[in-house]
């Protein structure tokens, strides 16, 4: 018989392993921010986590949406974070904003207000100094579309 503390440990650790999977895949199921990631990390590696994107996850109006993307980093000279780019699922221009962080920044940490065109997918993309690059995919749903073209 299996300890309930012992039991509750083996469900969470399943479910936060069900997420990271979740999120990633959600990401492999679309090519083209894929293949945005792939270019702003200069087609090496992107992984999961060390960033945080932070949206609200049901916007109501999507001409000025506010979000910030934060790194995880010390900002030390041989550690720290040299540019984050935000991208976009279903705007017209997928290229949501782009920042370069200088070796003078005390945090990896941005805020900006963008447009959304309607309900869609961001994602957030980290470069390190070291050359890693990591990200973070989140879902928005948007009530009122902006930036539509017809």
């Amino acid at each position: 018989m299996t300890p309930r503390r012992v039991f509750l440990t083996q469900v969470s650790t399943l479910g936060a392993a069900t997420i990271l999977l979740r999120s990633v895949a959600a990401l492999a199921d679309n090519d083209a921010l894929v293949a945005l990631t792939r270019a702003y990390a200069g087609g090496g590696p992107v992984r999961e986590g060390r960033v945080t994107l932070e949206i609200a996850p049901l916007v109501d109006n999507g001409n000025s949406v506010p979000i910030t993307v934060s790194v995880l980093s010390p900002m030390t000279a041989a550690d720290r974070v040299v540019g984050i780019a935000v991208f976009n699922e279903k705007n017209p221009q997928p290229e949501v904003a782009e920042f370069t962080l200088g070796p003078r920044a005390g945090r990896a940490k941005i805020a900006t207000r963008i447009r959304l065109a309607t309900t869609q997918k961001l994602v957030a993309v980290a470069k390190m100094a070291d050359g890693s690059c990591w990200t973070h995919t989140v879902e928005v749903v948007v009530t009122l579309a902006a930036c539509l073209e017809d």
